[in-house]
């Protein structure tokens, strides 16, 4: 979508990109799928998120990657915040 940069990073240590102090930085809003991903992210960068934005999606986190209904789920979750619906 044009205007629009993201990137996807995971909580876990095993994650292709995990989500880091950087990356905080970066964005100026967080999505996290699921309530225990916001608590990783809102404890472990307190400081970092004062200004941002920290959203949970309440998307359970089991699809498998680019799953066709993911994708449309959290288009319709996402759109609301960035104003495309």
């Amino acid at each position: 979508m044009q205007g629009i940069e993201a990137i996807s990073a995971g909580t876990n240590k095993d994650a292709e990109t995990v989500v880091s102090g950087d990356l905080i930085e970066w964005a100026e809003i967080i999505f996290v799928m699921e309530k225990v991903h916001r608590q990783k992210v809102a404890r472990k960068f307190a400081t970092q998120l004062n200004d941002k934005k920290l959203v949970n999606l309440d998307v359970p986190d089991n699809y498998a990657f680019m799953a066709p209904e993911l994708v449309s789920l959290l288009r319709g979750r996402v759109g609301r915040y960035l104003n495309l619906n």
